[in-house]
């Protein structure tokens, strides 16, 4: 669902008020006239067992005195009331049709109606919409940009019909390695970690240099280049082997050393023609809402930061900066189910996102979408267990594994989180990307079917895939392996399955080690940590003699490829 299209009919639906009924700019003026009609479907609030839902229709072709909206689920959802709207259901399939008083629908006009509904399992969004037979959100044919949804040139999925850059320097490495081969012409993203990568830190490619090389890969086709901006002051202050270079307080370095010179280069004309994906500032935001006050596992660093408000605003200058390029597509870092699929952090982190998405200038509509799982190992799908599983009539949520988280894997939380971002007042046409790059979790490890049922532990522990000790272990973990290949348009909600963070790079050294770049030792990298509350006191489940975090580390790398589902 085009993105821009769906941003004005939220506008337009919020002047309508209480009459369900907008009055949009005739659709020349909005430059969508070769699309006959718009839908966006906004999940408002959704609970274990159902949801409400709001739908604006906006009608571009010849007025109409009655209408009828048509799509269907592809899940279990069943509606039980409405409002505005006389709506039926037969099977997955809905009908929506007009009301004695709302029946009249000008060309360019727009009307809402609501619903609530019931539903077990994911809650995925409608793909494809009617109004009177004609299917809205797509271009008829008659000119208006097809997959160009707004004036800026944006496409709705950057990665669809597109080639990925394939990182030189990620790739050498990974084909000296024996077995490397098999997967070195795959695409990963390239960190701007600190103010010295933009030009190229310790003889390395700098920003320039990758997108000339992406220019060079690109030919006729699409390219995709997959940028990781990562240098926030105070950065992750939860840990330490990721710590940045810029102090608490150092904002006005963060935007005109970084943020600025990388926005100067991204805008220049000679790369106009690349579709740029910028990574968000990973991990900031997430610790502000777990990682404060009087929880279990406060810092005072993420206090710090919570207080100044320079995650916030950092975060919000990117976006308002980086978000203005006709050609770049902005997805914040979203955490990952193991961390804000709990009841407590779901809602307050997509509010929290908002907050950073109109701060310093921006605004939602510089918000591509969302990515998950970044440089994680959450697995994509676990298809042994579901959250809806009882054992001896005890819930999985009360396993130890699960600990009354509502999700259990990747996927179901993406699309989840899309549906709870877009209620906290995203665009319903944002998109969402799953790091996959080290959550595969296949080997002789792999569970082939649900643990024993003696106890609703046995059963999880037995039958997941991922094998970490403890969700919150995030460090060079001991067993993973490479998830799926990178895939555009993998699943509904999903822009593209991506390899973010490049498999062989090192989260963090085992041990202290002296550098120049800023990074920390973090204890949840030395194999025999016992833990903290932030991993329920476990071991770490960290791999022997890492190097510093970005360091080539090939012993993991090795591991991956061992362990890499699907199988190499």
């Amino acid at each position: 669902m085009s993105r821009s299209r769906t941003a004005v009919l939220a506008a337009l639906a919020l002047v309508a008020g209480a009459t369900g009924t907008a009055v949009a700019a005739a659709p020349a003026d909005l430059g969508i006239a070769a699309v006959p009609c718009t839908v966006a479907y906004a999940v408002q609030n959704q609970w274990d067992t159902g949801f409400t839902a709001a739908v604006t229709v906006t009608n571009n072709s010849a007025a109409k005195s009655s209408w009828s909206v048509k799509w269907a689920y592809a899940g279990n959802q069943r509606i039980t009331n409405g409002w505005n709207a006389k709506i039926s259901q037969s099977g997955t399939a809905v009908t929506a049709a007009n009301e004695t008083y709302n029946g009249t629908l000008a060309t360019g006009a727009s009307v809402s109606f609501g619903f609530q509904a019931s539903y077990t399992g994911t809650n995925a969004l409608p793909a494809t919409f009617t109004l009177d037979g004609v299917t809205c959100n797509v271009d008829d044919g008659s000119g208006g940009g097809g997959t160009d949804p707004d004036p800026s040139g944006k496409v709705d999925n950057p990665y669809a019909g597109a080639k990925v850059y394939v990182n030189p320097e990620w790739s050498a490495k990974a084909a000296a390695e024996t077995g490397g081969s098999r997967i070195s012409n795959q695409p990963t993203g390239v960190w701007l970690d600190r103010i010295a990568a933009i030009n190229g830190a310790n003889g390395g490619m700098g920003l320039r240099a990758h997108l000339d090389a992406a220019l060079a890969q690109k030919g006729t086709g699409e390219e995709v280049v997959q940028l990781v901006v990562y240098d926030l002051p105070g950065r992750d202050c939860a840990a330490l082997a990721s710590n940045g270079e810029l102090g608490p307080t150092e904002i006005d370095k963060y935007k005109t050393q970084f943020i600025d010179p990388i926005a100067a280069i991204l805008a220049d004309p000679k790369y106009a023609a690349l579709r740029i994906v910028t990574t968000i500032e990973i991990d900031s935001l997430p610790n502000l809402v777990t990682n404060t006050g009087s929880r279990a596992t406060a810092t005072p660093a993420c206090d710090t930061m919570l207080a100044n408000g320079n995650y916030v605003k950092g975060v919000g200058y990117a976006l308002n900066k980086l978000g203005a390029i006709p050609n770049v597509y902005n997805y914040i870092d979203a955490g990952h189910h193991g961390w804000l699929g709990w009841d407590d952090n779901f809602a307050p982190s997509a509010q929290l996102f908002y907050q950073a998405a109109n701060a310093e200038g921006a605004t939602v509509a510089d918000v591509h979408g969302f990515i998950t799982n970044t440089a994680n190992y959450s697995a994509l799908k676990e298809n042994n267990f579901t959250v809806n599983d009882t054992v001896n009539g005890t819930s999985v949520r009360q396993s130890k594994w699960v600990d009354w988280n509502r999700y259990v894997d990747e996927l179901s939380y993406a699309q989840g989180f899309r549906n709870q971002l877009v209620s906290a007042g995203f665009n319903s046409g944002i998109g969402m990307l799953i790091d996959t790059s080290r959550n595969g979790w296949g080997g002789t490890a792999r569970p082939a079917g649900p643990g024993a049922t003696t106890s609703v532990d046995t059963y999880v522990d037995g039958g997941r895939y991922d094998r970490r000790i403890h969700i919150g272990n995030w460090c060079n973990q001991s067993g993973a392996g490479l998830g799926e290949r990178p895939k555009a348009a993998p699943a509904t909600g999903i822009d593209a399955y991506v390899w973010m963070k490049p498999p062989g790079e090192s989260d963090g050294s085992s041990s202290a080690i002296a550098n120049d770049e800023g990074k920390g030792f973090d204890r949840m990298c030395d194999p025999t940590y016992t833990g903290n509350a932030r991993n329920g006191n476990s071991l770490s489940g960290a791999l022997p003699n890492a190097p510093l975090s970005g360091h080539w580390f090939s012993a993991q790398f090795q591991q991956l490829m061992q362990n890499a589902y699907p199988a190499l």
